[in-house]
């Protein structure tokens, strides 16, 4: 009350002192100590039940409106966490700390240009601000303005250098415009600080090209020791381990810790198989031929998109920079505007309600469909920066929403990346992806998930035909001129010899093929999976017929 007395009276420094006694007095609430103690411990369910009992009681706590948003970041509520902390911040608009967990959130969202609004803001306040600096820096980055980011993590750690999340961060900056060595210092850097720290690990294994010696692999394995290392750094630390073995030809015990670290991210992150299958099912029955019929001449007109689909870890990567080396396309990133489209149609449906997607799409006009494709392209105008007239969404489970696209952007580019079903689950089975890709992490999930994903795709090779372009990894390995040049002829670009050349393009890559595509075509990575097929079996039985069918494509 005495920090809105102050508010009203524009008495500012006043508020922010009152509000920071309403914080240290929150510290001392036991039901909140014990909430934080269960966030600490990762246990959300009990965090959240004391958390919505306080503000049953309070509803205008801003300590515990910021913790309850923590906990809906945990799990991915990632718009309930924007709802809380803007409330939060509307009861008390100098709650930093909330302003900076807001800016955290929108970045998590690739929102990069509204999380960068409220970084500016805290900014303003205190240039000096480390972790504000330190977030703006990732938001630079989300934004493509990688120069920019990495200049400024190098202003951060000339004055701070003993801090391993930073390096860790300027690592990634630094791999994504291929300055590689300079990555691996980086990374290093990070370990050598906390030898903990399984991200930092998992960054120098994801370089692909890189190699762990004796002394790596030890210091991994001592770090995994550890009883009080967090479940995040464990998995990380045994995809690593994984890799490691992996290239040595320890075949046992690489799947052995890519085993462990799936089995600890699958406890973290939920996912429900069926949920998926429904989801293809109800596609499958609404996008019919006579649904596009009835609106042919619909949508946005542009041209601009080449949309690069399908799973994980199947060519899209050395798609991408194969187009992205014409001088009419520029390469962008994974964009997450499709989904966040598809998402609001959906009603914002949570796990376990009735998404109101795609049937959503029937009950909308001409007009309206043209609007989500403008919106569309102005969603995305902020991760272009030259005037090529063409640019790249590389989005993989954009294939959910191919209905979608070609509704909103009938003249868009549309490619599919397939590789043998085995070999592309295994490599996605080895990778630590961050987020987005819950069903990766359990081998039966991921047989299931690639499954509906060729099932969907047929069901659209039916329902429009010739509207994707399918490229199969195997055959560009084999014949790439020949693949690039029906590729080009597909997406109506004409023939530049730099797209045969595609490894000597300078471009930020962000994906974790970054470094093999910077290289020529090799076919190391085809056959792979076949040393561990004798421990695939669950992804065998899901697949079914696909593997043989695949073979007579």
């Amino acid at each position: 009350m005495i920090a809105d007395l102050h508010r009203a009276a524009g008495d500012d420094a006043a508020a922010q002192a009152a509000t920071a006694r309403e914080l240290a007095a929150a510290a001392t609430d036991p039901r909140l100590i014990e909430a934080g103690h269960a966030l600490v411990t990762n246990d959300i369910p009990t965090a959240e039940a004391l958390l919505r009992q306080t503000l049953r009681e309070r509803p205008t706590d801003i300590a515990a409106i910021r913790m309850l948003a923590e906990v809906a970041g945990r799990i991915g509520r990632y718009r309930d966490a924007e709802t809380l902390l803007r409330r939060a911040l509307e009861l008390a608009p100098e709650f930093d700390a909330a302003r900076h967990n807001l800016a955290l959130i929108l970045f998590r969202q690739a929102r990069p240009a509204d999380a960068a609004v409220e970084v500016d803001r805290l900014l303003d306040k205190n240039p000096a601000d480390r972790a504000a600096l330190n977030l703006r820096a990732a938001v630079l980055a989300q934004l493509g303005e990688h120069d920019r980011s990495i200049a400024l993590y190098e202003q951060l750690l000339a004055e701070h250098d003993g801090h391993p999340w930073l390096w860790l961060s300027h690592g990634h900056g630094l791999k994504t415009v291929g300055r590689t060595p300079e990555a691996i210092a980086a990374y290093r850097r990070a370990v050598a600080l906390r030898p903990e720290t399984g991200e930092a690990w998992w960054s120098l294994a994801n370089l692909k090209t890189f190699r762990f010696d004796d002394a790596d692999i030890a210091a991994m394995k001592a770090a995994l020791a550890s009883p009080a290392l967090r479940p995040e750094d464990r998995a990380q630390l045994d995809f690593a381990l994984g890799k490691a073995h992996e290239d040595r030809g320890e075949d046992g015990p690489a799947f052995d810790h890519y085993l462990a670290g799936n089995t600890l991210r699958r406890r973290m992150v939920p996912y429900r198989a069926e949920e998926t299958s429904e989801q293809v099912d109800r596609s499958v029955a609404f996008f019919t031929p006579a649904f596009f019929a009835e609106r042919a001449g619909w949508g946005c007109d542009a041209q601009d998109p080449i949309f690069i689909l399908g799973m994980p870890r199947s060519g899209s990567t050395l798609l991408e920079q194969i187009l992205a080396s014409h001088s009419a396309v520029e390469g962008t990133s994974e964009l997450p505007d499709i989904g966040a489209i598809a998402k609001r149609l959906s009603g914002h449906a949570r796990r376990g309600q009735v998404s109101l997607y795609p049937e959503a799409l029937a009950e909308l006009s001409r007009d309206e469909v043209r609007a989500l494709g403008e919106e569309y392209l102005e969603r995305t105008r902020v991760q272009r920066h030259s005037d090529r007239p063409r640019f790249i969404d590389k989005m993989p489970n954009n294939w959910a929403h191919v209905g979608l696209i070609r509704l909103i952007l009938p003249r868009a580019t549309i490619i599919d990346t397939r590789r043998h079903p085995l070999g592309n689950c295994w490599s996605v089975f080895k990778q630590n992806f961050a987020r987005g890709q819950a069903y990766g992490y359990d081998l039966a999930d991921l047989g299931r998930y690639h499954a509906d994903y060729v099932r969907l795709m047929a069901h659209f090779d039916r329902v429009i035909r010739g509207a994707v372009h399918r490229v199969f990894y195997e055959d560009m390995v084999e014949d790439a001129a020949s693949e690039i040049a029906r590729l080009l002829d597909f997406a109506r670009l004409p023939f530049e010899p730099a797209c045969l050349e595609f490894h000597k393009t300078q471009r930020a890559i962000r994906t974790p093929s970054s470094e093999q595509v910077r290289q020529p075509i090799f076919r190391d990575a085809v056959d792979q999976w076949q040393r561990f097929v004798d421990r695939l079996g669950p992804l065998v039985e899901a697949l079914g017929s696909l593997p043989d069918d695949y073979g007579k494509r």
